[in-house]
């Protein structure tokens, strides 16, 4: 693809021609929970299981060698989408358990270690974590004695660094952060916070399941020290997710799972372990979801991130400009396109999330509402929950303009109830 097509790109995702709820058209704006698949997708993760399906790493027979071959291959496209070594590539089930294989793993280090966590330690968030990147570090900080502290949020939206000496100090062990708010769409800015970190010998965690599908993220250039993210969120497969990590670290750190295929010595006593990625993909791997997954890096280069951000900033000018045209609509985060990706947060006077949610489904609209993963930021904006919609490369301005039809046509109903 030499140009962003959007009716080429269209064309490429199967489910987007359904028709719904009376004959409606699907107008998918919830792919800040999960995208939609293109074909290419679909056939490569067919394909392992029809031709090349067996165990990776484990056999000398031709279909080990394919599935090893494919799999190893996924792991070279992922590493090189977000400028990374190969080796510093793991391969898990979401990015859920790629957060909470780093707490654990914290959590099993040995006292003396450089990753021990202990009591008096600190460890800091943020008031707009998703819970995948809050709870395990809740837990770790309850299981060791450290202590939790965290970043405000501003009523625009944005991380309020103003405290950041007081939060950040020699006794900070862990930053973990998101780079993108699944509900506010605020992109943080991320360099004042990861060189505060390593000045006291914090490690920094990326929660990047909103960014590394939408914009160009390289790792090296942030400057973090551990990253997490979704394939199901940039067009891959459900059941894999990535872990990446500075290599001299993974090499250090314990596993979080232990068993097969991880090993490097045992005897009935004991057991040494290989060095990363192997030493934290314990047991037979989400193969045929890790192939799919370089196919969905496969189509994103095709395609352009660059031009994919492009997009998705227009779709969410458009948004953010007609929604705040519709009487009594209350958008959550940044109103501006500074530093923002494409997610809308909203609440419509009267009408609550759910009901506004069901009604803009009678029309095809499929968004997102409650409290998005999300009940810290949600008790900070003094809601419940909000009504979300968030759009993705396949996403057209005829999208948009439903959206803002579907809205108004649902405020007017409530109102005349």
């Amino acid at each position: 693809m030499s140009s962003f097509d959007i009716a080429a790109i269209r064309a490429d995702f199967p489910i987007l021609k359904r028709q719904i709820r009376g004959n409606n058209r699907l107008i998918y704006l919830d792919s800040g929970a999960t995208s939609q698949k293109p074909n290419s997708v679909l056939d490569a993760e067919r394909d392992f299981y029809v031709n090349h399906n067996a165990a990776v790493h484990r056999g000398a027979h031709q279909l080990a060698e394919e599935a090893t071959e494919l799999y190893e291959g996924a792991r070279e496209k992922v590493a090189t989408f977000i400028g990374a070594h190969v080796d510093e590539v793991i391969f898990t089930k979401s990015a859920t358990e790629s957060i909470n294989a780093i707490a654990y793993s914290l959590g099993n280090s040995t006292p003396g270690s450089k990753f021990h966590i202990k009591a008096g330690d600190r460890i800091v968030v943020s008031e707009m974590e998703h819970h995948a990147n809050l709870i395990p570090w809740q837990e770790l900080a309850r299981r060791t004695g450290a202590e939790l502290v965290w970043f405000k949020v501003t009523e625009e939206g944005r991380l309020d660094l103003s405290n950041i000496d007081e939060l950040i100090t020699s006794r900070t062990k862990v930053v973990a952060l998101t780079h993108q708010s699944n509900v506010l769409g605020t992109i943080n800015p991320l360099d004042e916070i990861t060189k505060k970190a390593h000045e006291v010998g914090a490690l920094f965690v990326l929660d990047a399941c909103q960014s590394v599908p939408h914009y160009r993220v390289d790792v090296k250039t942030l400057n973090v020290d551990f990253l997490a993210f979704s394939g199901h969120k940039m067009l891959g497969p459900t059941g894999v997710g990535i872990l990446w990590g500075k290599k001299e670290l993974l090499d250090e750190m314990p596993p979080f799972l232990t068993g097969g295929s991880m090993i490097e010595t045992v005897t009935m006593e004991s057991a040494t372990y290989l060095d990363a990625p192997k030493r934290f993909e314990a047991g037979v791997p989400n193969m045929a979801q890790a192939v799919g997954l370089g196919a969905a890096v496969d189509y994103l280069n095709s395609v352009g991130l660059d031009a994919i951000h492009a997009h998705e900033v227009a779709l969410t000018q458009k948004a953010l400009q007609g929604l705040q045209t519709i009487q009594g609509l209350s958008v959550i985060g940044p109103k501006d396109l500074e530093m923002r990706g494409g997610v809308v947060s909203f609440a419509v006077e009267g009408i609550h999330p759910h009901d506004l949610g069901q009604a803009l489904d009678q029309y095809g609209i499929a968004v997102r509402t409650g409290h998005h993963c999300a009940w810290p930021l949600m008790k900070r904006f003094k809601t419940v929950a909000t009504t979300r919609a968030s759009f993705y490369l396949y996403n057209d301005f005829d999208d948009i303009d439903a959206l803002l039809d579907g809205v108004e046509r649902a405020r007017k109903y409530f109102a005349e109830r």
